[in-house]
């Protein structure tokens, strides 16, 4: 979040998908991004990111992502436009759909780097089977959030709307607190926790998201 902070909607996204595994790959892989290629074509791209990977991402998933979130400014799509105006039409869900579906067209490659950063594809309409969408719930409550530490941009989106970003920490400890009864940690659960927390504060309850990490992060399990 701290690299994310001075960047424009489209690089703090980067941020936050690649914001998994141990802190210092996090940061040392995203100080060796150059943020501006969000300008340049795709042979630009290509040459940049040529010998860039991380953990699941292979440099054609990198290069991929880059190129479509380019092709998305180019086109004028703006993120905060796509999501809010599909959050006025059909609520969070379906904006958060919306986002994930416009970026996931724009990228356009299928492999197994671009399904573990960008996730599949979904209908807000039916959650069946969807993860549990950690990093872009993250993502969206740092667009939201007016508080400290999130960035407070997308200004039109309630934070009472937000779902809490759900990883094993969390979640181990939301089913120990009895917060979720759910056993698989997916998008259902991550609905789960909110409502409950939306118990102790209606209008922002994801101000217990770091806590909730934090002390979940230090149980054993």
């Amino acid at each position: 979040l701290l690299i994310a902070r001075e960047l424009p909607d489209d690089a703090a996204l980067i941020c936050a998908l690649f914001a998994y595994g141990n802190v210092k790959a996090i940061t040392g892989f995203l100080k060796s991004l150059d943020f501006t290629l969000l300008d340049a074509d795709q042979p630009a791209i290509a040459a940049a990111l040529i010998d860039r990977r991380y953990r699941f991402q292979a440099p054609a998933d990198v290069i991929a992502l880059f190129a479509g979130l380019a092709r998305l400014r180019r086109s004028g799509d703006r993120l905060q436009t796509i999501f809010e105006d599909a959050y006025k039409k059909g609520g969070f869900l379906c904006a958060l759909s919306a986002l994930i579906n416009t970026v996931r067209e724009a990228v356009g490659t299928q492999s197994a780097g671009v399904d573990f950063l960008i996730g599949r594809s979904f209908d807000c309409r039916n959650l069946g089977r969807v993860s549990a969408l950690k990093r872009w719930l993250m993502f969206v409550r740092w667009m939201v959030r007016q508080d400290a530490p999130d960035l407070g941009r997308w200004q039109a989106v309630n934070p009472a709307d937000l779902l809490m970003p759900l990883d094993t920490h969390t979640f181990r400890l939301g089913r120990e607190l009895g917060l979720i009864k759910r056993k698989s940690a997916d998008l259902k659960a991550a609905i789960e926790l909110t409502g409950a927390l939306k118990k102790f504060d209606p209008a922002d309850p994801l101000k217990y998201d770091f806590a909730l990490y934090r002390l979940g992060q230090g149980r054993k399990k």
